[in-house]
């Protein structure tokens, strides 16, 4: 048997996404094809979820409640007693979240047509957040609370550790141990596991597998893809279950519990390919088991982490497009959780997920796992290979979003996409987590969202000058705050990773931090945030030095499973989780508008210091910016329209500019005139060259003017860069 002869079937365990597929089974997909392995794929949360919320799965489910509803809170009861109308409405809610019955959307926004119960408690003020025309959006949200109340009745009555993006999370978060892991997977299945294993008996009858691939990138998929593991052991003993992701990847890279190997056989890390394609090799029998690569296995009753191999891992260029071919991309759900912009991304629409450069070009982030391979081993694609990869899943999915998924997306890189996806005038929507650092010009924003960059995500975190500095993020407050007015005034909504608890963060700075934040909402310089609590792990350089960070560890002990978040000491003693509520709560506030000029206190309910900064703060790091340096070495671009010369009656020439939402025209020295209609279009991406500041300037010179300096911020020229004359 050959590698080719092979039955591989990857698999995502419930749950991640609601609305997209998680990218993992697509990008290994992608990587097989390339060295003629066929392969199949299937996400079981999407399998499980629609399996569940029909109106056969909740009649089980309504069943299944039914013995024990009597002992339940008083919503549970409601949701309960009102069934029929759940089992009427369920199907035809689904299909409208699957856009694939658009007219639903008046019956849904009619508010009458849904049963309620607690969710609809906290609607928001639906007109102003959608307004008379955004019918379907609004429907989409009551939509979502209504699936939203459904899955609290399932949590609460059926099985608690059912959640739509995550499952038995709680067992999975800091497992040293993998006793109660290991109880939970002997006790009788829920009812959500025997949704599960129908699911997985099903796709292991119709493809008949030799090996099945788990991916398990978070702590909430790690329960049911042990599960499956379990599943099929038992079952089909013959096939080979490996596991690999997020979560092996950062939580189990000092796996000694053998009782692991009950439901898998093997565990990989870090990139996927090299360690699949030896281990492939190694079930054929043309490799020695030493030989893998980054894989754990059982040998005798010891774990042991094989990485003899020495082929080395797959580079960017070679790892394949990611192939969706064989998921149910129609089938995915577009919810609306939030009824913020920005925050929508997550929830709203399916994407296609690229990278664009693996690991993190900064690498230094202190509270960053930069010792592990994720981030660490820096490699970038070209812009070719990239856009040719975003034109082959167009091709592929018929869908032209993309969500770049990077740890942090090259500045350069976004650039040299930006331009290749103009010069091949392609239409394609995107977005992707950054660095808000300075190479983020005006003039650069403007050319991404030219080329379909819609939104970005980066850190600000503690959003103090002092911790930014010890987290060693290469940022600072003002810039922060320059870049993000960059890509708001060029039409790229702006989210915010926020942090508090990092070691030393005082009380003051946390409420400076919070007013840093209120500030630029007030702005209008960032529209989504999300806080996060500071925790320690094992592979950031907090918590492979905390001493450095005048910060301990509670214990040194390292367990036998999971080995990465770490309980630590803050010598300050600031209480940082009574600072959580009040956090979360102002910030869902100011994503909706809300209480941006409220008084800091009012969102907490122990006294508060008042903050340092001045109220005006951010807007004076605004006032102050000069816009950027244009170097020598810049690429002039134009994404404007065509230019027209002609005379006038008074005898001057009069330059036009047609761009697509307006066009204007100004008076002009013809010769100037004649040497703009040549130049310019030459700048288009289009045109395939490459003219830089220093060229510009030599070909104005030749063409006879002087001083082109003096022209470049002259008034014909601030109108040009105005309708679209960039220097990148």
């Amino acid at each position: 048997m050959s590698l080719a002869d092979q039955k591989i079937l990857l698999l995502t365990p419930p749950f991640t996404q609601l609305n997209t597929p998680y990218p993992a089974t697509a990008y290994i997909k992608g990587y097989l094809n390339t060295i003629g392995v066929p392969s199949e794929q299937a996400d079981l949360g999407i399998d499980v979820i629609l399996g569940i919320f029909s109106q056969d799965g909740l009649t089980n489910i309504f069943s299944v409640a039914s013995d024990t509803i009597d002992n339940h809170s008083l919503n549970a009861r409601h949701i309960y007693n009102i069934r029929e109308n759940y089992l009427r409405t369920i199907d035809p809610v689904i299909a409208f979240l699957q856009n694939n019955d658009d007219t639903l959307a008046y019956l849904i926004a009619d508010g009458r047509f849904l049963p309620q119960a607690s969710k609809f408690q906290q609607l928001d003020d639906l007109e102003w957040a959608f307004g008379n025309i955004g019918i379907r959006d609004k429907a989409r949200h009551l939509a979502t609370l209504y699936l939203e109340d459904l899955g609290d009745f399932i949590s609460e009555v059926i099985d608690p550790h059912f959640g739509f993006s995550r499952y038995a999370e709680k067992l999975g978060m800091s497992a040293n141990s993998f006793d109660e892991i290991y109880a939970a997977l002997a006790e009788p299945i829920s009812y959500i596991t025997e949704v599960t294993l129908q699911k997985l008996k099903g796709l292991l009858e119709e493809h008949k597998p030799t090996v099945v691939c788990l991916t398990v990138p978070f702590p909430g998929n790690l329960f049911a893809g042990l599960q499956c593991g379990k599943y099929i052991k038992n079952n089909y003993p013959e096939v080979k279950v490996v596991m690999g992701g997020g979560y092996p990847n950062t939580e189990l890279r000092s796996l000694t519990e053998p009782r692991v190997f009950k439901f898998v056989d093997h565990i990989t890390l870090d990139k996927g390919e090299t360690p699949l394609r030896n281990l492939l090799e190694y079930v054929e029998e043309k490799r020695p088991i030493e030989l893998l690569r980054r894989t754990f296995c059982l040998v005798g009753s010891e774990v042991v982490c094989h990485d003899g191999s020495l082929d080395q891992d797959v580079p960017q260029t070679d790892v394949g497009t990611p192939d969706y071919s064989d998921l149910p991309l129609k089938k995915y759900l577009s919810v609306i959780q939030l009824t913020n912009s920005m925050h929508r991304f997550w929830s709203d629409g399916r994407w296609n997920k690229l990278t664009m450069a693996h690991g993190c070009y900064w690498g230094k982030c202190t509270f960053c796992d930069i010792s592990l391979d994720y981030i660490k081993n820096y490699e970038i694609s070209s812009a070719s290979i990239i856009v040719d990869r975003m034109e082959s899943l167009i091709e592929q999915t018929g869908e032209r979003g993309f969500h770049f998924v990077d740890e942090a997306a090259p500045p350069s890189v976004m650039k040299a996409v930006a331009l290749e996806v103009l010069r091949r005038g392609i239409v394609v929507t995107w977005w992707t987590n950054i660095r808000f650092e300075k190479s983020f010009s005006y003039d650069l924003c403007r050319l991404l969202s030219a080329s379909g960059c819609v939104a970005v995500s980066g850190g600000l975190e503690v959003a103090s000058d002092r911790l930014l500095k010890m987290i060693d993020k290469g940022v600072t407050i003002e810039q922060v705050s320059v870049v993000n007015d960059n890509f708001t005034k060029a039409g790229i909504l702006v989210h915010a990773y926020l942090m508090y608890g990092f070691p030393t963060q005082t009380e003051q700075e946390t409420i400076d931090s919070l007013e840093v934040v209120r500030q630029m909402f007030e702005t209008g310089i960032m529209q989504s945030g999300f806080w996060h609590r500071f925790s320690m792990t094992a592979h950031s350089p907090v918590g492979l030095a905390p001493e450095q960070f005048n910060v301990s560890k509670v214990s040194d002990t390292i367990g036998t499973f999971a080995n990465n978040d770490l309980e630590s000491i803050d010598p300050t003693g600031t209480e940082h989780d009574l600072f959580s509520d009040g956090l979360r709560k102002s910030l869902y506030n100011y994503m909706h508008g809300v209480g941006i000029d409220f008084p800091l206190q009012d969102w907490f309910e122990h006294e508060i210091p008042a903050t340092t900064h001045h109220q005006d703060m951010i807007a004076q790091y605004l006032a102050n910016n000069k816009g950027h340096e244009v170097r020598p070495q810049h690429k002039m671009v134009w994404i404007g329209g065509r230019l027209e010369l002609t005379s006038s009656e008074d005898g001057l020439s009069v330059l036009t500019i047609y761009n697509k939402q307006e066009t204007i025209s100004f008076d002009i020295e013809k010769d100037i005139g004649d040497w703009l209609v040549d130049v310019v279009p030459q700048l288009s991406p289009s045109s395939g060259a490459s003219i830089s500041y220093t060229k510009l300037s030599e070909m104005y010179t030749e063409a006879g003017f002087e001083d082109f300096t003096l022209f470049w911020y002259g008034e014909e020229m601030e109108a040009m860069k105005e309708m679209g004359l960039l220097a990148v």
